[in-house]
């Protein structure tokens, strides 16, 4: 495995009496690879997923991501974080939809402060990129589920992040939609991007993924690489 971009040592997880969400999770993710997380409602996939986006704190253990502590960071650093160094993507989009897919994909620069034209050079890249430049003045109510799921991956990928998360990416779609956002996790993580994404989609853990992990009552269950692609 290349360089660890993610380290997670010793995290456990809990909630309220009882049974923790995580139990003393150990894991480490390569630079370059496609992580998928697959286990039963409960397993304890959100919230590992939420650790790494520095969206929760564990009750035990640390977090490190790109090089730094993510575990202990105030809400302010915990926002430029992921400002800087995490694209996310949801089940439901989360786009604006009083803002052109244009305006929607240039937010985060936006918030990064990044200068207006290297912004928009950078999102007409994207757009282009995800075979959705006809509809840069669109609004996002305008557009399928696959076209709305291309635009949250533009906006994902404004800032360059050395980190892609992915919550259920393909889980409101349907067959043919899913299908074209799984050929694109796999084109983005031929191209270096690493990529941890949490799903039921067993086809697109089998068709994108470089490594799948299983969760069990908060342990990991099963790791298996894939064979090279």
């Amino acid at each position: 495995m290349t360089a660890p971009i993610i380290e997670i040592r010793d995290v456990s997880k809990r909630y309220e009496a009882g049974r923790p969400a995580l139990d003393g999770v150990t894991l480490e993710v390569g630079a370059g690879e496609a992580l998928a997380v697959l286990g039963r409602s409960g397993s304890g996939k959100s919230t590992l997923l939420n650790l790494i986006a520095g969206l929760d704190r564990p009750s035990e253990g640390a977090v490190t991501v790109d090089g730094r502590r993510v575990d202990g960071l105030s809400e302010a650093a915990s926002a430029r974080y992921r400002r800087d160094r995490i694209g996310m993507i949801f089940q439901f989009f989360n786009l604006l939809d009083d803002l052109t897919v244009e305006g929607n994909v240039l937010l985060p620069a936006q918030l990064a402060g990044t200068a207006r034209e290297r912004a928009r050079a950078r999102a007409a890249e994207l757009l282009e990129q995800l075979g959705i430049a006809r509809h840069a003045r669109a609004y996002p109510g305008r557009l399928s589920g696959g076209e709305r799921q291309r635009v949250a991956v533009a906006r994902a990928l404004m800032n360059r992040p050395p980190l892609l998360l992915a919550d259920e990416p393909t889980g409101a779609l349907d067959s043919a939609s899913a299908a074209n956002v799984r050929e694109l996790l796999v084109e983005l993580n031929r191209d270096g991007q690493t990529i941890v994404l949490v799903t039921h989609d067993t086809a697109l853990a089998a068709s994108c993924a470089t490594r799948t992990i299983g969760l069990v009552d908060g342990r990991i269950a099963r790791d298996v690489r894939a064979a090279a692609r």
